[in-house]
């Protein structure tokens, strides 16, 4: 498991992951290393040393860094995420956006993500490829993110050892282990986190356990065994209508004449996750590799709501596999070619009840959904005279799911839903215009089947007329560093055009439903910076200063898309800021002291499709400090920091399109964590 020590080096240059040699960060994300300043993709890597400067307790504020990435948090433990698009898709879990676990889909078959099955500290690494990539990653119109769990080219025996504690009853504790003996490395990984909340009926507990061993074998071949278990329970305090939200923000959703309130009916999740699987990676010829994943998940997940009382056990078995061919290095020619598929399935029992209480009552409905998933794919890459890279990749993908009702309509059989075979093509080049400026264009061609939570939605009625959404992404940029690679400016501007949107819908009751809502229209732009304004150095009451920056404008917009009585076209695109700003400096001092700030600013956003409610901007501003201290071979980083110092009233995460107004979902107030973590 990742340690918040873990960048934390025998030299004043403590945080070499955030070295100022910028152009040495590499990604794994088009299925083998290589350099990110010169791949023909928007793509983003948030290392350990990144990672590590967070308050280690949630991914929202790291992956907000990243241009393009919205990350939202309506309550502790239930996060939605978008890149480069709207949350409409995502009121509960993540959606629309392929995720995989080293080379093991964490994305089930239905499209679903268990993303807060993971302990933050279980992660080393994660690689972001925004924009549709479903050329070697399958259906989706949002992007790729690729979590790496541990430092693959690590073979030091270590043990690492955390706790951190906070404001609203936060208590975070972590340990893993990890030895190397001859050809085999073991990982094994435990945490523990506990928040009583800043709202009530808002508290949420993960146990987790993680488990990487990694056995070179013969030479160059690798086989590693991966595997977790997640055991997370939180309580869903529910939306406040706009008096409630400035009355009292801590208040969970008030009962009504009509329902009673959220402690009332206990309102939470329980989930309990088990996932796992093999990946062989094989180097056959000197030129040729292959990759081959087999892998498991199995939840038990229970949802006690303000609609229904809902159990879901999903059990999904797959695999993925390609082949890597290298062609012969030539003087002023280079290429590689990949072949490859995957194949998943995922087998759902459903079954709605009454919520007597937070206790199961009467059946309401219970159905069976079996969802299939597969597609193959190809790559070309090509690199010529050391300056042009080309990519040309292409895949083919095939979905369909079955569904049978048990009660009440009894079904004796499955029903079939098919989808047509979708081809998802990705053209891409880069250029290297001078030694330090590289330029990059692409187009690819999205494509986003609709989830088992959007076919059988919380209004518990199967929707087989729901249709897939897709649509071509066109996108340049350019990546810009310094000669003395101290800086890197990493700019693109993109124009998705999506069609058949699947948009959330309410009814009073609130329980939700989604349709076909024509399209939208997504031109955008996004802007990252970093920079060592003052190089590391021994000496000095500043012995570095790093500055990042990051910018994001969405002007997103409905197309086509009315009910029976308003046009909704031409209005904003609904949860989606058209300005988003990060900012964050780091200050190595003498003693290996070192203090981190970050500030953001997230514009006002509509909460409806008609734009007639918007949600205010906010502006937040979080610090941490912290005090590397080595003692022979053992390393302790002693921290101490605050989250929302402004004290902003804000919502991180709304409910759109909510029924009764109840849109907002208030976030902590001003708050602080202190922690020490220690490596052996």
């Amino acid at each position: 498991m990742a340690s918040l020590t873990a960048a934390a080096q025998k030299r004043d240059t403590s945080r070499a992951d955030t070295s100022h040699h910028l152009n040495q960060v590499t990604v794994r994300g088009y299925l083998s290393e290589q350099l990110l300043l010169n791949i023909p993709a928007s793509a983003s890597v948030l290392n350990n040393g990144q990672l590590s400067l967070q308050s280690g307790n949630s991914l929202v504020n790291i992956l907000n860094t990243v241009p393009g990435v919205r990350m939202e948090e309506r309550s502790p433990g239930s996060y939605r995420l978008a890149i480069r698009g709207s949350l409409l898709r995502s009121p509960f879990g993540v959606r629309d956006v392929k995720i995989y676990f080293d080379e093991i889909p964490l994305t089930d078959a239905g499209g679903n993500t268990y993303l807060n099955a993971i302990d933050v500290n279980s992660i080393n690494s994660i690689e972001i490829l925004k924009g549709p990539d479903g050329s070697l990653f399958g259906a989706n119109s949002g992007g790729v993110v690729l979590i790496n769990p541990v430092d693959k080219h690590a073979h030091s025996n270590t043990v690492s050892l955390g706790i951190n504690g906070g404001s609203f009853g936060l208590l975070h504790q972590t340990a893993s282990v990890q030895n190397k003996t001859g050809n085999n490395t073991l990982n094994i990984g435990e945490a523990y986190q506990n928040y009583n909340g800043y709202r009530q009926n808002s508290s949420m507990q993960r146990k987790y356990f993680q488990l990487i061993n990694q056995l070179n074998y013969a030479g160059s071949h690798q086989l590693r065994a991966i595997a977790f278990y997640s055991d997370m329970n939180y309580q869903t305090p529910g939306g406040l209508t706009l008096a409630q939200f400035q009355t009292n923000p801590q208040d969970a959703r008030l009962a009504t004449k009509a329902t009673p309130s959220a402690q009332d009916l206990k309102a939470a999740v329980y989930s309990k996750m088990l996932f796992g699987g093999l990946v062989n990676n094989m180097r056959l010829t000197p030129t040729l590799r292959n990759v081959f994943s087999i892998f498991g998940t199995h939840v038990n997940f229970t949802n006690p709501s303000f609609t229904t009382y809902e159990q879901r056990a999903e059990n999904t078995i797959g695999l993925r596999t390609y082949f890597e061919l290298s062609g012969k290095p030539k003087q002023n020619f280079t290429w590689k070619l990949n072949l490859g598929g995957e194949w998943q399935q995922t087998n759902s029992d459903i079954g709605n009840y009454g919520n007597n209480h937070g206790n199961k009552d009467t059946t309401q409905t219970q159905d069976y959904i079996h969802t299939i998933q597969s597609f193959i794919f190809t790559r070309f890459e090509g690199h010529i005279n050391q300056k042009l890279t080309i990519e040309a990749a292409l895949s083919l993908n095939n979905y369909q799911y079955q569904f049978q009702n048990l009660y009440p309509l009894a079904q004796t059989g499955f029903i079939k839903r098919p989808f047509n075979a979708e081809l998802m093509p990705r053209l891409a080049a880069s250029y290297q215009i001078t030694n330090n400026l590289i330029w990059r264009s692409s187009v690819s061609r999205g494509y986003s089947t609709p989830t088992t939570a959007e076919v059988r939605p919380t209004d518990h009625t199967i929707n087989p007329l729901l249709q897939a959404q897709d649509g071509y992404n066109y996108e340049t940029g350019f990546r810009l560093r310094d000669k003395s690679e101290r800086f890197l400016l990493d700019a693109s501007v993109f124009y998705y055009r999506l069609n058949n949107a699947i948009i959330q819908q309410m009814h009073p009751d609130g329980s939700t439903y989604y349709i076909n809502a024509g399209g939208t229209n997504q031109p955008g732009l996004e802007v990252y910076f970093t920079g060592w304004l003052l190089r590391q150095k021994a000496i000095g009451f500043l012995r570095g200063l790093q500055f990042n920056q990051s910018y994001t404008y969405s002007q997103f917009t409905f197309r086509d898309y009315s009910n029976a009585t308003t046009s909704f076209s031409g209005n904003n695109l609904t949860g989606v800021p058209k300005n988003n700003l990060v900012s964050s400096v780091y200050a190595l001092l003498p003693q290996r002291f070192y203090v981190f700030t970050q500030y953001s600013f997230t514009d006002k956003a509509p909460l409806n499709d008609a734009n007639t409610v918007y949600a205010s901007s906010y502006h937040l501003l979080q610090a941490k400090a912290g005090w590397l201290l080595l003692i022979g071979q053992s390393q302790f980083n002693l921290y101490a920091g605050a989250d929302n110092l402004l004290n902003q009233r804000y919502s991180l995460g709304n409910d759109l399109n909510a029924a009764a107004a109840r849109y907002y979902n208030p976030a902590p107030s001003r708050n602080y964590f202190v922690g020490v973590n220690a490596k052996f």
